[in-house]
């Protein structure tokens, strides 16, 4: 549980919820203002566990860009953004952008320097830090979601390879 649903409703009501709110498939509408822009803002929560692995992808076609978060409490869910995450989001939506986020700072195993590392290996647009409960850099993550989308940056042509077997 990284509190994604918690980091949702802070985000959409301005306000952290006071109980823990399981997850399956959780979606919220916002309408936001971004580089006064009015945007209508649709946000779809998943559930992580295994049991939705064959239900979560169906939900990515919709998709413009993919928050991939974790904890920096947590070095397996930093793990899992590219064991499982990232691969996952690849397979199904190979061209849309990535933000990279985490949870919380209250302690910090996974540093700063280590999730901008892994934001480069992922590809991820952009590499943020927030935390819900006091909503400190809760905005900046989703508008810059909204930037990925709104003002793509350009896409890097990959270099060709040939192998022989």
């Amino acid at each position: 549980a990284l509190g994604k649903t918690c980091l949702q409703i802070s985000y959409t009501i301005n306000a952290f919820p006071g109980e823990d709110i399981p997850t399956a498939f959780d979606n919220y509408s916002a309408n936001v203002m971004v580089d006064g822009k009015l945007v209508n803002l649709g946000l779809w929560n998943t559930a992580g566990q295994e049991d939705y692995d064959r239900l979560r992808p169906l939900s990515y076609p919709q998709a413009d860009v993919f928050l991939i978060c974790f904890s920096l409490v947590s070095p397996a869910s930093f793990e899992n953004v590219l064991a499982k995450w990232y691969p996952e989001v690849q397979h199904h939506c190979p061209n849309t952008p990535i933000i990279l986020k985490l949870k919380e700072k209250k302690l910090t195993p996974i540093t700063y320097p280590q999730g901008l590392a892994m934001a480069k290996e992922i590809g991820a647009v952009i590499y943020l830090e927030c935390l819900a409960l006091t909503q400190r850099g809760l905005k900046t993550v989703f508008d810059e979601a909204i930037r990925a989308v709104l003002c793509p940056p350009p896409v890097k042509k990959r270099k060709r390879k040939c192998l022989q077997l």
